[in-house]
């Protein structure tokens, strides 16, 4: 299973004088799912190079069992600060795409022209793509055959509004995600907040927040398996005929 993470390369939060990036429980989680499913992972960013983790995401008060692991954890450690830069990757090369949010994505995952045609390849290849957060973001602007909004139609989930206000950036980000994703023909539904929620919806499967990641990853690996399963099938009934 070769999978690929894409994380932002984004470490400013806005106009303001603080700094964000990768949400620490959406890198780790699905690090350590993708890992002890056997998969093998290749960390990816638009610029490449050491993914930067929002500040907020280490302390103690939001640690859960997989931040606290990665945080002790060297080689996870190094992994993320060597990520490749996007132009350089081949959707072929992969089986499925995560993307990590934190605020960093709602920047650098906005129209991002590499980030695009790459997703667009594994959606061609009917292959799993997973989000959580602002993650989702990097599927806003993604189009099907027909030249439509791939996530028209599509059951989604992403930070919500009420999450954002909660955070009290509402003033800060660009814009608001669920906001964005109803108004791109998303049907857009959520959880309680800071509670997992994932939605699964064809080949993409999103998480509403940090919480979402080990669920979103799990699906993930669950989807590959079954897609795994019946194009093995497919290929002895080919055989058998």
């Amino acid at each position: 299973m070769r999978v690929l993470m894409i994380a932002t390369s984004h470490a400013q939060l806005g106009d303001t004088n603080k700094l964000t990036g990768a949400w620490l429980e959406e890198l780790s989680s699905p690090y350590y799912v993708f890992k002890e499913a056997g998969g093998h992972i290749t960390v990816a960013s638009p610029l490449g190079g050491e993914v930067p983790l929002d500040p907020k995401s280490q302390s103690i008060i939001v640690a859960t069992q997989s931040t606290k692991r990665f945080l002790k954890d060297p080689e996870a450690i190094e992994f993320f600060s060597t990520s490749i830069p996007l132009e350089q990757v081949r959707a072929e090369d992969f089986d499925l795409v995560f993307l990590p949010g934190g605020h960093g994505p709602m920047w650098d995952m906005v129209n991002n022209s590499s980030l695009k045609l790459l997703l667009q390849d594994f959606n061609l290849q009917n292959k799993p793509i997973g989000s959580v957060c602002h993650g989702v973001v990097g599927l806003l602007s993604l189009q099907n055959n027909g030249g439509e909004l791939l996530i028209k139609g599509k059951q989604l989930t992403s930070f919500s509004n009420s999450e954002e206000e909660s955070a009290r950036l509402t003033s800060v980000v660009p814009f608001l995600l669920e906001t964005e994703l109803g108004l791109a023909g998303a049907l857009f539904s959520k959880g309680a907040n800071y509670v997992s929620y994932v939605v699964a919806d064809g080949n993409i499967i999103t998480g509403q927040n940090p919480a979402s990641s080990e669920e979103v990853a799990k699906k993930m690996v669950a989807l590959f398996h079954h897609n795994s399963f019946i194009s093995k099938r497919q290929s002895v009934l080919t055989e058998e005929i």
